[in-house]
């Protein structure tokens, strides 16, 4: 969690250009192992990475993970994912970039980690920096003032390093009237589309060319292997009645959860914004705080409506709302100064203009709802449930690991199956891809079933709807069929594919046809089957294809056409559909655009220019440095 909310102090530019230094890590990666020092993970210019950091480093970066997917993560997705050489690769980055920040004078000082950490709202009570308060919450997450105050450290040098070098970064007025031009030109459209389904009427089916078809495709029609089962099921609705939870059981759980169910002073408040953006001039900025002042005036006479004038000036996503943001709790509003405004206001108040990185704000705060907790009685019957799951589950348990005792001591499950015990479910044959109604369709389930071989009995097996315990009675291994068995299939896939082959044909004499007629139209013209040539208006490169759209791949195959070339050269084919098209019409992009238009290029050039000058800058350091690592400790 502190980790999380140590990388919410890094702005978003920041992170995207730390997001850049990453991808050249992995794309240029590390020396091998030829460091001497056995305890470190790496060696960076004769500086050491200890295992131990790494050690915490990888634990962070798999408790983030499995936050983000909602729980375990399977290890071989883990390995997959490689985590393990994406941490490595951060902890090298930030050796990095710490001695590379050094070499151009860059440094963070104590005091700055200092005054950032008491900035930190995690860490406030009242508005004001609380020791206590961050002592408790290092502790609760296992971690010393000393070990997050230098990862904090770490974080706020690489900030700076990259906020330092990315401040290099220039964009030319020409640079920007060129991607205007490009990004803002326009093509129209004309195209014919051409199904391949509208020819599937025209596919005769001879015995011999289908015969042949079949046997090239034969594989294709190859049957799955199927399985028949033998299995015993622990249901866990099946142990329902008897896991009723006792008053003890629920209360005991209600304290041990009581934490949790406490509710933190909420508050519900209105706002007024007048939206500024980051490469707006000072005159612009002061215009904006000027009308807001005057809406500030207007929204404190006594017979005015603050959600009328939300409505009117405000320019945020809830004007439409009268400006309600609804309740939130201390912490919740991204903007500190927003946040801070909110919880110094009384019911009815309203407050100064209040500058953020979005604009300026005027708040009203409605109501004030008190922190409390949740008592027993508002959440007993929630435990109830919980608490009778959670003991059907161990009832259910306790059944199948005494089933498979059981299996154990008589041997084999049809020794067992004779005292009777337990009913014993017999399959009939099945696939994978057609599971009958009575087996269990849950892929752990399935996963067990088809991995083990003929005579093969599983350890115990969790479902979402219990525990099993399969063993496989008889394997039907796959088979090539003969055509006779499969023939209205291989008919239809064969229909299919040779009606697509003449779209493909057609598409072809329609192309050529518009080649020597001079026109996509005339050549359809000719046609006693005439497509519908379809004009589109006229299309940025950023249109999104699709409904009433051409498909944005053949816009896209539009803008790569010369600009002398009207008609393509080839047919596109997207999916089981040919098209052919012509450009009717180019406009070029206005390169003398709006301020506003031209300051949004500005910006996108400029991140785009940043991040290439930090990633090329990483990349310097790491060509010149010495980089070894000891992937022996990374298991």
């Amino acid at each position: 969690m502190l980790n999380i909310l140590r990388k919410r102090a890094q702005s978003p530019l920041i992170q995207g250009l730390v997001l850049v230094i990453a991808v050249v890590f992995i794309f240029w990666g590390f020396g091998g192992n030829q460091g001497n020092n056995r305890t470190a993970v790496a060696t960076v210019n004769q500086v050491d990475i200890a295992y131990q950091d790494y050690v915490r480093a990888y634990k962070q970066a798999t408790d983030n993970f499995r936050q983000q997917f909602g729980g375990q993560i399977p290890p071989a997705l883990m390995e997959q994912m490689g985590i393990k050489q994406q941490v490595l690769g951060q902890l090298i980055q930030s050796e990095l970039l710490r001695q590379g920040g050094e070499e151009i004078g860059i440094r963070v000082s104590d005091l700055m980690v200092q005054e950032k950490i008491k900035e930190m709202e995690v860490f406030q009570e009242e508005g004001h920096f609380s020791q206590q308060r961050y002592e408790d919450l290092l502790a609760r997450n296992r971690m010393t003032p000393t070990v997050f105050e230098n990862d904090l450290k770490s974080d706020l040098r690489t900030e700076r390093v990259t906020t330092d070098i990315a401040d290099f970064a220039l964009v030319t007025d020409h640079e920007i009237d060129r991607w205007l031009a490009y990004s803002e030109e326009e093509i129209q459209l004309h195209y014919v589309q051409l199904n391949a389904a509208d020819f599937e009427d025209k596919v005769v089916i001879e015995e011999e060319e289908l015969a042949t078809w079949f046997a090239a495709k034969k594989e294709n029609y190859r049957s799955e292997p199927k399985i028949r089962l033998k299995y015993l099921v622990f249901n866990l609705d099946d142990s329902m009645e008897q896991a009723q939870p006792d008053e003890e059981e629920i209360r005991a759980l209600y304290e041990s959860r009581k934490e949790s169910y406490q509710q933190p002073e909420q508050r519900h408040a209105r706002h007024i914004l007048l939206k500024t953006n980051e490469g707006d001039t000072e005159a612009v900025r002061a215009e904006k705080k000027k009308k807001a002042e005057e809406v500030l005036a207007l929204a404190r006479k006594e017979e005015s409506d603050f959600s009328t004038l939300a409505q009117e000036y405000s320019e945020g996503p809830t004007k439409d709302k009268g400006g309600d943001l609804g309740f939130f709790s201390k912490g919740q509003m991204v903007p500190p100064a927003f946040n801070q405004a909110v919880f110094s206001l009384q019911p009815g108040e309203i407050s100064e203009v209040v500058e953020t990185q979005f604009g300026y704000h005027i708040i009203k705060l409605e109501e004030i709802r008190p922190a409390s907790v949740r008592t027993f009685e508002q959440v007993k019957d929630n435990l109830a449930v919980t608490l009778k799951k959670q003991n059907a589950k161990d009832l259910a348990f306790k059944n199948v690991t005494k089933a498979y005792e059981g299996i154990m001591r008589s041997g084999s499950l049809e020794k067992y199956s004779q005292e009777g015990e337990t009913e014993i479910l017999t399959s009939d044959y099945f696939a994978r891809s057609d599971v009958p109604e009575e087996i269990i369709n849950d892929p752990k389930f399935l996963n067990v079933a088809f991995s083990l071989k003929k005579g093969e009995l599983s350890s115990i097996v969790e479902t979402s709807e219990g525990y099993a315990i399969l063993f496989v009675d008889d394997i039907q291994k796959p088979e090539l069929p003969e055509l006779a068995t499969v023939r209205e299939q291989v008919a239809a896939d064969y229909t299919k594919d040779k009606a697509e082959e003449l779209a493909g044909t057609a598409a072809e004499e329609l192309l050529a046809a518009s080649n020597e007629q001079g026109s996509l139209q005339q050549a359809v013209n000719e046609l006693e089957n005439k497509p519908e040539v379809t004009t589109t208006d006229f299309l940025q490169r950023n249109a999104p294809g699709g409904k009433d759209l051409p498909p944005k791949q053949l816009i896209q195959e539009g803008f790569k056409m010369p600009w002398k070339q009207k008609t393509a050269q080839t047919p596109v084919q997207i999916g089981a559909s040919y098209y052919l098209f012509e450009v009717a019409e180019r406009r070029i992009g206005d390169a003398k655009a709006d301020e506003a238009k031209r300051n949004e290029a500005k910006e996108k050039l400029l991140a785009s220019a940043r991040k290439e000058l930090v990633g090329s800058w990483v990349a310097g350091l790491q060509a010149r440095s010495t980089i070894a690592t000891n992937d022996s400790l990374l298991k």
